[in-house]
């Protein structure tokens, strides 16, 4: 189907292709001097000491998996209401996710009381997974943290511009985690940044994302290296310089993008606040938010009344999804958790509506009535 409002719109123009040009005319196309600058930059934005540079948001979580030396036998308490990469990533280093509550339809991230009900003598980590960018409540996690010595990890797919107290998240916890894939507030198709203030973790990370040698192609190639060691069991997890250019050039406008989003969300809020039928989550929200997607949630109904709604938007040429599928309900998982009353009910009556820089007040005007002319079918 073809729709008039998509739900995304990449954020490219010709800096986007003038930047893949350069990288074409330089001959080096792999892993070399923009992969570099991206990961300074990154670093920078997101305050920490070291970022590297991968080649998914998943690569990340299984490398932080690796470097915090989880494996057989350990626990890794995980949101269910999430991407299923937060959870397999526990799978890929054979330990056991734990799945956790949402705090409520309101707020759709991990409840930090649920989290520390929990904890087991084996939980080795927790990650925390910032919904449509909007900061888990890290001061409870991090008291959870303090108690009971755990690693803390945070899902940070959807939060490239977002902060808690001012802070940038990604530079929280032990390990921060991003995704660059197509459809996020800054894309190269498929890509990922690992972020650190811990030396050790980011030198075994960028080892680790290269086969576990000690040197990389292009310093051989630069004449800085002759030979390599594989000094342990690594990945082919890189990130080539093409896509690193990529997203150098959506940083430029990240400021901006962010900026426009918080706008499009404060005209979703005052369009929809007076109709029932609806919870818009982190209403209340005053931080900086990337603001990757906008959340709705019907107050009941449940998931059929739920998709009977998103087919009559789709017929006026609105396009939605639903973030997501909880986790613990797909077979792989479901034979071994246990209920999860806030994020079953999440998931049966949540939809995302459009958002991204490039809607228009006419388009979120069509959207906000287009809304409130379903609710009252009801």
């Amino acid at each position: 189907m073809a729709y008039s409002i998509p739900l995304f719109d990449l954020n490219y123009d010709e800096a986007e292709e003038q930047a893949v040009l350069a990288v074409l005319r330089s001959r080096w196309i792999s892993m070399g001097e923009r992969t570099a600058q991206l990961e300074q930059r990154f670093a920078e934005h997101v305050q920490t000491f070291h970022a590297v540079a991968l080649g998914s948001c998943t690569a990340a979580l299984h490398l932080a998996m690796i470097i915090l030396d989880i494996g057989p036998g350990d626990e890794v308490i995980v949101p269910s209401l999430t991407f299923a990469a937060t959870a397999n990533c526990v799978r890929y280093a054979g330990a056991t996710p734990v799945f956790a509550d949402i705090v409520g339809p309101e707020d759709l991230t991990i409840d930090p009381e649920h989290v520390a009900s929990l904890i087991s003598p084996r939980t080795k980590a927790v990650i925390a997974m910032h919904y449509a960018g909007f900061s888990c409540d890290m001061n409870a996690l991090l008291a959870v943290k303090a108690r009971h010595g755990f690693a803390l990890i945070e899902d940070a797919a959807h939060a490239p511009d977002s902060r808690y107290h001012g802070n940038p998240l990604g530079s929280i916890g032990d390990i921060g985690c991003f995704s660059f894939f197509s459809n996020k507030n800054i894309s190269c198709a498929e890509g990922g940044m690992l972020t650190t203030s811990n030396a050790e973790y980011a030198a075994r990370a960028r080892r680790l994302r290269s086969h576990g040698m000690t040197t990389l192609s292009f310093d051989r190639a630069r004449g800085h290296a002759t030979r390599y060691d594989i000094a342990e069991l690594g990945y082919n997890y890189r990130l080539d310089d093409i896509r690193a250019a990529l997203v150098l050039s959506q940083m430029q406008k990240l400021k901006t993008d962010t900026d426009r989003r918080a706008e499009i969300r404060r005209e979703y809020l005052q369009q929809l606040q007076n109709c029932a039928s609806y919870i818009l989550p982190f209403e209340a929200n005053a931080e900086r938010c990337s603001n990757y997607i906008m959340p709705v949630v019907l107050r009941d109904g449940g998931a059929q009344r739920r998709d009977e709604l998103r087919q009559q938007l789709a017929q006026r040429g609105i396009e939605t999804s639903v973030h997501y599928p909880p986790v613990h309900r797909f077979s792989i998982y479901a034979s071994a958790a246990q209920p999860l009353p806030r994020t079953e009910f999440a998931a049966d009556h949540e939809f995302t509506i459009p958002m991204h820089g490039r809607l228009t007040t006419t388009q979120i005007d069509t959207i906000c009535n287009a809304l409130v002319d379903v609710a009252k079918s009801d």
